[in-house]
């Protein structure tokens, strides 16, 4: 995925210089056009994942001069680096090319450690701005779909729904696992609502200790209990107009679960102490990695609840059902790492983004961020090679051929279960278990490794609590803590 840059110069022999230069030193991608028209057509037909991300653009050229091809690309591609480079000395001609949004201006002949300095602080800027404008945006409450990144394959039909969502104020969960990005989506919704620019309150129901769940949420009076000594609003009366998020709504404890559905039903909240009810008006996105079905046949969740949450539902599908959109994604994080890190690095190799493909994700695109931002500090050259990529479950490993091929060929399950004759559920269902149990020779995993594996998993869908995840396994906290020091 090298940066695509595109040189608009009616010199040849110029863009040849540069190109080459960028090639060389930088590992760029070059794409030439001989005068302003032909560089606009290009523009026009470059609009993909891989679309040309700087522009170096000669001032004098035939056909359309460089003054009107940059006036365009301010309309129809908003934000797009410019470089100027002309033979001209007149300084009127940096100052407006400048004041139509020109990134830099430079006076030919241009030195090859000049040309370098620019370019790659003109994407640096590029990719700060782009950042700052999405926070801005989400500050705002006006974060929407278009600023997703790397939804636009395995998650387009996902986004489709989650705009129909949008388009009222229906009560919404979205559901997926850890990492996938659900407060993201919550954000888009509300960011596509009618509650637009209103606040957007998000709230990690797991992370509130139990007995401070009520006051959070539905707020306190001064006095109200042993420590408040000022009154609080709450969440749901600081979304007053808006969204409130709930995330990991599973986790609240059965009590709260009570009070949240009076919420639901009277459109009202009673802060602790206070001893009335308050009106509020806010629309309640909610989300889990929790199968909450489960938790209501088990007691834990209330079934008024649920089906009160459950109206319009919206699943994420985890990472490794969408490796397309891993490209997209890891351009986007190598971006703004170069800038955070003050890195030189802002590109990764193809067999590094191979590598990343074939990953099984097991934290989703938090896991993918995080394996990056560490890819980046360790790398050496000036993109990342397959090396620099370390993953933070060893035992996950890449996905072998003989996996990839179990998704695609439900004939490989055959194979393996040994008979023709199973179910086509039980294909199915072994074309997901092959995914764990074969080893990266394709041959299967010991008893040993798949306990490992399965610790490791469990430590990470119940983000690090080991007294969860070893009842989840069916053992001992004892047991599991000595498992993992054996492994380790």
């Amino acid at each position: 995925m090298a940066t695509k840059v595109l040189i608009a110069d009616d010199d040849a022999t110029q863009r040849r210089l540069i190109a080459m230069l960028l090639i060389k030193k930088l590992g760029y991608k070059i794409v030439e056009a001989e005068n302003g028209r032909d560089a606009l057509s290009i523009l026009e037909a470059d609009q993909n994942e891989q679309s040309i991300q700087l522009i170096i653009l000669d001032l004098r050229m035939p056909e359309i001069d460089g003054f009107g091809v940059l006036e365009q690309i301010n309309v129809k591609y908003p934000g797009r680096p410019v470089i100027i480079l002309t033979g001209s000395q007149d300084v009127q001609d940096a100052v407006n090319a400048m004041q139509l949004g020109a990134t830099d201006f430079m006076t030919k002949p241009v030195s090859s450690e000049r040309m370098i300095v620019s370019v790659q602080n003109a994407l640096k800027m590029s990719t700060l701005t782009k950042e700052v404008t999405r926070l801005k945006k989400q500050e705002s409450g006006t974060f929407g779909f278009t600023d997703l990144i790397g939804y636009e394959g395995g998650l387009s039909g996902v986004v489709s729904i989650s705009r129909k969502a949008a388009s009222s104020d229906i009560p919404t969960l979205i559901t997926g696992e850890t990492g996938v990005g659900k407060e993201v989506f919550a954000r888009a919704i509300h960011g596509e609502s009618n509650r637009a620019g209103a606040p957007f309150i998000a709230v990690n129901c797991g992370a509130i200790p139990e007995n401070l769940v009520e006051s959070t949420l539905f707020g306190h009076e001064k006095g109200a209990f042993t420590g408040a000594i000022q009154k609080a609003a709450g969440k749901f009366r600081e979304a007053e107009g808006g969204t409130i998020f709930l995330d990991e709504v599973g986790d609240l404890p059965l009590e709260a679960q009570v009070k949240l559905l009076r919420v639901l039903q009277q459109k009202e909240v009673e802060p602790v102490g206070a001893g009335r009810a308050v009106p509020v008006n806010v629309r309640i996105v909610s989300a889990t990695h929790r199968n909450l079905e489960d938790a209501v046949r088990a007691g834990k969740f209330r079934e008024d609840l649920y089906f009160r949450l459950n109206v319009f539902k919206i699943e994420l599908p985890p990472l490794r059902a969408r490796s397309n959109d891993v490209p997209a994604l890891a351009k986007h994080f190598i971006s703004r790492f170069a800038v955070t890190e003050n890195s030189r690095i802002n590109d990764i190799s193809d067999a590094a983004m191979a590598k990343l493909q074939r990953h099984i994700w097991p934290g989703n695109v938090r896991e993918l961020e995080n394996t990056l931002h560490r890819a980046m500090v360790l790398c050496d050259q000036d993109q990342i090679q397959p090396d620099d990529i370390i993953f933070e479950n060893a035992s996950s490993g890449d996905m072998p051929a003989a996996q990839t091929a179990s998704y695609a060929d439900p004939q490989s399950a055959q194979r393996i279960m040994g008979s023709t004759q199973h179910s086509a559920q039980a294909i199915d269902a072994a074309n997901g278990y092959i995914v764990y149990v074969l080893g990266q020779d394709g041959e299967f995993k010991t008893m040993e490794a798949l306990e490992n594996e399965a610790m490791h998993l469990a430590i990470e869908f119940h983000d690090g609590n080991i007294t969860r995840a070893a009842k989840a396994l069916g053992i001992a906290k004892s047991t599991f803590y000595r498992k993992m020091d054996k492994a380790l």
